[in-house]
């Protein structure tokens, strides 16, 4: 299964949404915090999402009654299924069921022992891996739903959060209390015990929401138990669910149960480990592990085929083989460390100190992983290591980095290890590194009278600890393994594990089990050792949930993601780069051992499987060469210097001549400054700005006040819009760049069917196919040479190829048109002229853009084509998913500079004359696309003349055309971007 729904929603624009659906702050959360761009994206989907269900559907009313919400489903179902849904997710119950018929029947119409997945449809889901921020995008979403509700977008119902494990509720309400000090709107948390006692009661100061442990809502009542059916409210919750499956006999009712109470409402679920179909068929937004580190926001991972069989039960090992498995974890330790030691050398301040966690299966028992891994680390402490045993250790370890150095997940990247650093790796080198010490010696306690759960390691010999044991049970240690030890007592207030993520953390092992593996983050992990644990495949979740604890990745404070795209996005100095690119990759890497490697890695494996569906393929066209070798640039725009208060731009504010008059009182009733300071958080010159905006005639051309604009109606939307308007920075024109990677759709056709061989095959023939050109070509050179007769000449143009050669393959009763054209990018061109074709993704289907490469065709065909006078040309299609070429251009809907994708790309060259022109065949005369055209002017022209761009001693101008049937309908202003025909575009760029 693929996650369906975020397939749905990607032709959607967010910035397109009406006004009172794009116009929130998506990025702030605290003081200290805000949400990733892959966060971000998962907000934003979320209210694609709901737009679609409330609004898109079925407009929301006040007053609507349930028939409205039945309908809403009914269309939301068939949306899914007009987009290839063809999966039975009907909910059957039989026989041995028969509670949950029962429960659900008092809710939903069966049919036999089946209710239709259309009455459980009001859901999405959020695949995101542990680490990756689930908790802070729940908490935005609610933060939107309430502002949703405010603006009377969706019905004002009551939001619950479901998570299934107390440690996690407190996680969540200090997030919250985070929010709440950063944030004007407070969300007030209630326990859902409480529910009667709140709604007769008015909050004054924030909006409630509830929570509950998951786990504890149930069809009865007990003491913790509570009956859903004391809260049901008619099915009126937005319900959201935070890792809210525990997996035991009970937990399909429970799902049952969520979905009943959100049944009039809407259900959000976030996991990091799913396995319902149906959580994928309705994911809004898949980010798991797997594409959390191939997106470069996680370390690469490696698991090592060494395994720690030593310490497993029931087994005969010596303790020198137990001792061996120990130190490889050291010296990778200490090797890591000392790749951070000479990063840190060039450019201080980067990347984080690595650490060793430990996790382990017992603690307790007589022969518990802890203690004895424990008393390893003891036996290399006070110097009781066998050479030999070092030396093996340190070979075995080069041995397999050098033979196998694949990451999982990632086939094309590799490990890189610096051979002579790991080759010389000494008994005294892991001492300092991990120990903190130049002499071997006895080790020593540190305490916390205070904390009950933590105790620290330093050596006699050294005034820094080196490890830390975080368990539940720390007294029972202290009475039974650790008597005849020095116990020193630490008496300040800040706990070691609390502090282990701070720069003063002197720590560099961790141990633990299983009690903490959630509810902790660390960018310091670079090595894990699973001690009997994740021995069988059903400890997936605890694997996956604690991988993900250690695989984040900040090389530079607040940048979250790997070097490599921090320097592609520009946050890294280039010459910093230079100096320790080829560096930083052990530092990068999170080194895996564990007991039983196999189920270690079966298990993250699964993750890639459940990402791609078993019919998901990836398919890739290859580049044109001829095209290729041509020089095609490409512009690169910057961020301007000022905001449109301080900048000459001429970016419009649009507004409703309606809206224009309301905060026009507005502004004249909220005569003291102060009030719109506090209520707004502005400065003042923005409100100084404001009232000469409107009071002052001669200002008024900041606004675009036109009767086509929807009116919002709603002054303080109206408001925030036009300070966020004021603060809009707008971009420039950086330069020009010859052609890269910006365009990459290409290599990345998906298609969702078991066998795709034969679509494999027609892509072959075109790599083979020979330019018809440029075969006539040598057929007139042959000729005269003397090389063939004029009989054979005709004869051999006869049976050359037409000049573009076509191969049409069907499948599901969709054909599909593969096409060469050889003036393409890349090939072959692959058409559907079915829309809604949705097996295969990244092709040519938008009816107007099928229709033009086929005018094109048959334009190229003809003698007389005006392509034939340029020294050179070619073109590409534009994918906005996933290419980088644009225009930047303001966007009025969402208020900020988005990026218009023009649908191809042409590149003409005669002499030094070079056009770059952008071809958009599906431009309407609207007012979208007038804002993308006033974009292209503000960065491309100047006096309403077209600059013309000194670049490698080329004369570069930019055209931009948009495709009409009727250029007499156009504007005047806007006329000269519309063409009818390829002819009359080709002439206009000549002339």
């Amino acid at each position: 299964m693929r996650a369906l729904l975020q397939d749905m929603i990607q032709d959607i624009s967010f910035d397109d949404l009406p006004p009172s659906w794009n116009t929130f702050d998506i990025e702030s959360f605290s003081k200290s915090k805000k949400l990733w761009d892959y966060q971000q994206e998962a907000v934003k989907n979320a209210i694609k999402v709901l737009w679609k269900y409330f609004e898109d559907f079925e407009n929301y009313q006040e007053n609507e009654d349930l028939e409205i919400n039945d309908r809403r489903k009914n269309k939301f179902f068939k949306w899914y299924k007009d987009n290839g849904l063809e999966e039975d997710l009907d909910i059957k119950l039989g026989k041995n069921n028969k509670d949950k018929a029962f429960l659900l029947a008092n809710y939903y119409p069966q049919t036999n022992d089946s209710f239709s997945y259309e009455f459980f449809i009001n859901r999405m889901s959020f695949w995101m891996a542990t680490g990756s921020g689930k908790s802070l995008v729940i908490i935005k979403l609610i933060e939107i739903m309430i502002q949703l509700m405010e603006r009377r977008e969706i019905p004002p119902h009551d939001i619950l959060i479901l998570t299934y494990r107390d440690d996690l509720i407190e996680q969540f309400k200090n997030l919250v209390d985070e929010f709440n000090e950063f944030n004007n709107s407070k969300i007030v948390l209630k326990e859902l015990k409480e529910y009667a006692e709140v709604k007769r009661q008015h909050t004054l100061f924030g909006t409630t929401v509830f929570y509950y442990r998951s786990d504890n809502l149930s069809d009865e009542q007990k003491e913790k138990i509570i009956d859903f059916k004391n809260f049901d409210n008619e099915g009126r919750w937005y319900i959201f669910l935070d890792e809210a499956h525990k997996g035991d006999n009970e937990e399909s009712k429970r799902q049952h149960i969520y979905s009943i109470l959100s049944r009039n409402g809407f259900l959000f679920n976030s996991s990091a480990t799913f396995v319902d179909q149906r959580d994928m068929v309705t994911c809004a937004y898949e980010f798991n592990l797997s594409s959390f580190i191939n997106r470069g926001y996680g370390k690469h991972i490696k698991i090592l085929k060494q395994e720690i069989r030593a310490f497993e039960k029931g087994q005969d090992y010596t303790d020198d083989e137990k001792q061996k498995i120990v130190l490889k974890s050291l010296i990778l330790l200490t090797y890591v460390k000392k790749i951070y030691e000479e990063v840190n050398n060039l450019q201080p301040n980067m990347y984080h100190k690595p650490l060793l966690l430990t996790l382990v299966n017992s603690v307790n028992t007589e022969d518990a992983d802890l203690k004895l891994f424990f008393r390893e680390l003891e036996r290399i402490a006070r110097g009781e290591i066998s050479q030999n045993i070092f030396e093996e250790a340190i070979k075995e370890l080069l041995d397999e980095l050098i033979k196998d150095p694949s990451y999982i997940f990632e086939e094309n990247q590799k490990i890189k290890i610096d051979q002579t650093v790991l080759k010389n790796i000494t008994k005294d080198d892991v001492l300092k590194h991990v120990y903190h010490s130049e002499t071997h010696g006895e080790i020593e306690i540190l305490i916390r009278p205070s904390d009950k759960n933590e105790l620290a390691f330093k050596l006699k010999t050294s005034d820094k600890p080196f490890a830390l044991i975080k368990i539940g049970a720390i007294s029972g240690w202290l009475k039974e393994e650790l008597v005849g030890y020095e116990i020193q007592e630490k008496f300040e207030d800040e706990s070691f594990f609390a502090n282990l993520n701070s720069d003063e953390s002197d720590i560099n092992i961790l141990m633990g089990s299983r009690s903490f593996y959630e509810g902790w983050d660390s960018n310091r992990p670079n090595v894990i050792n699973y001690i009997n644990i994740g021995k069988k495949i059903d400890a997936k979740k605890f694997i996956l949930q604690s991988i993900g604890r250690g695989i984040r990745i900040e090389p530079v404070k607040n940048k979250r993601k790997r070097l490599l795209q921090l320097y592609n996005s520009k946050e890294i100095d280039q010459n910093v780069f230079d100096k320790i690119k080829d560096k930083v990759l052990p530092l990068e890497t999170l080194f895996i051992f564990g007991t039983n490697r196999d189920a270690i890695e079966t298990v993250i494996s699964e993750l890639e499987i459940e990402r791609k569906s078993e019919n998901e393929n990836q398919l890739s066209l290859f580049e044109n060469v001829k095209v290729k070798k041509e020089r095609l640039f490409v512009p690169v725009y910057e961020q301007a210097d000022a905001p449109v208060l301080k900048s000459k731009v001429k970016i419009k504010f649009d507004i409703s001549p309606d809206d224009y008059n309301l905060l026009n009182d507005f502004v004249k009733f909220m005569d003291d400054d102060r009030l719109l300071l506090m209520r707004y958080e502005t400065e003042p010159e923005k409100i100084k700005f404001l009232k000469v905006s409107v009071t002052d005639l001669n200002n008024r051309v900041r606004f675009n006040i036109d009767k086509s604009i929807k009116s919002c109606k709603n002054a303080d939307i109206i408001l925030q819009r036009y300070f966020n308007y004021l603060s809009v920075i707008p971009s420039e024109l950086e330069g020009f760049k010859p052609l890269e990677e910006e365009i990459k759709h290409f290599k990345n056709i998906k298609v969702y069917l078991k066998d795709i061989d034969e679509i494999k095959k027609k892509v072959e023939v075109f790599q083979s196919y020979k330019d018809p050109l440029e075969a006539e070509k040598e057929l007139k050179e042959k000729f005269t040479l003397g090389e063939i007769t004029l009989d054979q000449f005709t004869e051999s143009i006869k049976n050359t190829d037409r000049y573009f050669k076509e191969e049409i393959v069907e499948y599901q009763g969709t054909p599909l048109k593969f096409k060469y054209i050889p003036n393409h990018y890349y090939l072959p061109l692959i058409l559907s002229h079915d829309e809604k074709i949705n097996y295969i993704k990244h092709v040519i289907k938008t009816p107007s853009e099928v229709k033009f490469i086929e005018e094109l065709e048959k334009y190229l065909e003809l003698s007389d084509n005006k392509f034939r006078l340029f020294d050179r040309w070619a073109f590409s299609k534009i994918d906005e998913s996933l290419d980088e070429i644009y225009i930047p251009y303001y966007n009025p809907n969402s208020n900020k500079i988005s990026r218009f994708y023009p649908d191809f790309i042409f590149w003409l060259q005669k002499d030094k004359d070079y056009y770059i022109v952008f071809v958009d065949p599906k431009g309407t005369e609207h007012t979208s696309a007038l804002r993308k055209i006033d974009g292209y002017e503000e960065i491309f022209t100047q006096a309403g003349q077209e600059t013309v761009f000194n670049h490698n001693g080329l004369n570069i101008k930019i055209k931009l055309f948009l495709k009409t049937d009727d250029v007499s309908k156009s504007t005047v202003k806007y006329k000269s971007y519309w063409f009818e025909d390829i002819d009359k575009m080709i002439e206009s760029i000549i002339n």
